[in-house]
């Protein structure tokens, strides 16, 4: 027997109604069919970083992107092969595959007439492509999920039988099994496998068909599936309501379809994007914001993490950079770095031991995460966590490549009136860190008077390069995009340091 046969046995043997469902699912749509499949793909960005967000798109799939003049929102074309490698993009947020576009929708003069040409839109899209990518996505999330509670399975019993040898090679089996899971699951990359491991599963599948008959068929009798349409619409010059043109147009969704509405528990999310002349029809891949990927431990300011790579992005960070976060919080921009750019070093600190505790946490996390995935061991992150004060960094001069930070905006940590004395310490004490001529900073904050006016006192050791104004939370936020001078940093005098730390703006 090979490897893979027996790995194969071991992991049906832990849960074969889980390979049953995934036969089942994926070939509702035939691999024949499916592979010359091309859809578009829209996404969810930060606002402000569509471009960081195309360029991504570009570098890791290989496919044009359009940004959308709606802000917030990218769209690309893909083959359905590559919608395992979508969702790992890291700058967007949700993602949804695009029934239609309708570049110049002619609205009507009245409400009725507009609400009217919107349940005709129902029966008249394309819907077939678009649903079996949908097809393909769910059952790519369910056993996401149904392997992640496997893990948390595994691990509880772990911890339930105490720790000895024994349980170690257990560790190690369970590992194993997990990370040919992963292939197994991944099959959009690799289809060989895919079909390899298929063969045998179906195989293994038939001779256990008794046993497992009334599972069965609970998954070939069909399912009313339940839906709900969400309207994002943004223009002066619409007579209707979003709640409106969502529930008129979902009415005749439910009609076309026969499907159950439901607000809350649904299968199907339909998207209804309206922006001024343009309507955009689509439905959604992501149930919850992929942002939330790496954190598990969240402070009252987290950043979130297609942010946090979307600041790392703009310094380009290269091989053996020291990246340093000063007020990392829960540690989201240097856990993000760590992820991506795993042949630099990152550097996560903060004065207060709450926020110092809560990163290492979500480092921890991340390890543990990792090791499932690799289903080995690992020898740990590129990352550290310390507690340090961001005026008085235990940290060499000249010897940092980039910092990137989420500066505390005066709202929910700190005050406005801190800020007036925080900011020009802080730039100072990094720009004593970063290196001249090559060292580059980017910093978020919503207290752009305040930073603006600490930063025009050090044009000699900092210059602003680019400014990308973002919406953090409701808040007009800005980060900037700094490059330390050539001119080498000298240590201030006494009454100059003093001066410095209580700058204020009259």
């Amino acid at each position: 027997m090979s490897d893979v046969q027996e790995a194969t046995n071991q992991l049906l043997h832990v849960n074969l109604h889980e390979n049953q469902r995934y036969i089942h699912v994926t070939e509702s749509v035939p691999r024949s069919e499916s592979e010359h499949l091309r859809v578009t793909i829209g996404a969810t960005v930060p606002t402000g970083f569509e471009q960081v967000a195309a360029d991504e798109v570009r570098e890791k799939l290989r496919s044009s992107c359009k940004i959308s003049k709606d802000r917030g929102k990218i769209y690309f074309d893909i083959s359905v092969e590559s919608l395992a490698q979508v969702h790992r993009l890291r700058s967007v947020d949700n993602l949804f595959v695009v029934v239609q576009e309708l570049k110049d929708f002619q609205f009507k003069e009245t409400k009725e007439k507009v609400l009217k040409d919107f349940e005709e839109l129902a029966g008249k899209l394309p819907w077939s492509d678009p649903l079996k990518v949908w097809k393909i996505n769910t059952s790519f999330k369910k056993k996401k999920t149904k392997r992640k509670k496997l893990n948390q399975n595994l691990s509880k019993e772990k911890i339930d039988n105490g720790g000895d040898k024994g349980d170690e090679r257990d560790v190690k089996k369970e590992l194993s099994n997990n990370a040919l899971d992963s292939h197994i699951l991944d099959y959009y990359e690799k289809p060989a496998i895919k079909e390899e491991i298929s063969t045998l599963v179906g195989d293994i599948l038939a001779s256990c068909k008794n046993e497992n008959d009334e599972s069965s068929k609970e998954d070939t009798e069909p399912e009313v599936l339940k839906f709900r349409v969400t309207c994002n619409r943004a223009g002066e010059k619409h007579c209707f309501s979003s709640n409106e043109a969502a529930r008129d147009f979902g009415g005749a969704v439910q009609d076309y379809f026969k499907w159950k509405a439901d607000m809350t528990n649904f299968d199907v999310e339909v998207l209804l994007n309206i922006h001024d002349n343009e309507v955009i029809v689509g439905i959604a891949l992501t149930e919850e914001s992929l942002h939330r990927r790496n954190i598990t431990h969240f402070g009252p300011t987290t950043l979130r993490s297609t942010l946090a790579y979307g600041m790392l992005r703009l310094c380009a960070p290269q091989p053996s950079d020291i990246i340093v976060d000063p007020m990392c919080g829960t540690g989201a921009i240097p856990i993000e770095g760590a992820t991506e750019w795993s042949n630099c070093f990152h550097i996560a600190g903060d004065n207060n031991p709450l926020a110092v505790n809560r990163a290492a946490n979500n480092i921890s996390s991340l390890l543990t995460k990792s090791q499932i995935k690799e289903g080995k061991l690992s020898w740990g992150l590129p990352i550290d966590a310390i507690q340090w004060d961001i005026c008085n960094l235990p940290l060499r001069t000249g010897s940092v490549d980039i910092i990137v930070t989420d500066m505390p905006f005066g709202k929910r940590m700190g005050s406005k009136k801190r800020n007036w004395n925080l900011y020009p310490a802080c730039l100072w004490e990094m720009s004593r860190i970063c290196k001249p001529g090559t060292g580059r900073a980017a910093l978020l904050t919503q207290d752009k008077k305040c930073f603006t006016k600490a930063l025009s006192g050090m044009e000699h050791v900092w210059r602003k390069v680019h400014t990308v104004w973002v919406n953090i939370g409701g808040l007009h936020a800005a980060v900037y995009l700094l490059n330390r001078t050539p001119q080498a940093f000298v240590h201030p005098s006494g009454q100059d340091k003093e001066e410095l730390l209580s700058a204020k703006n009259d």
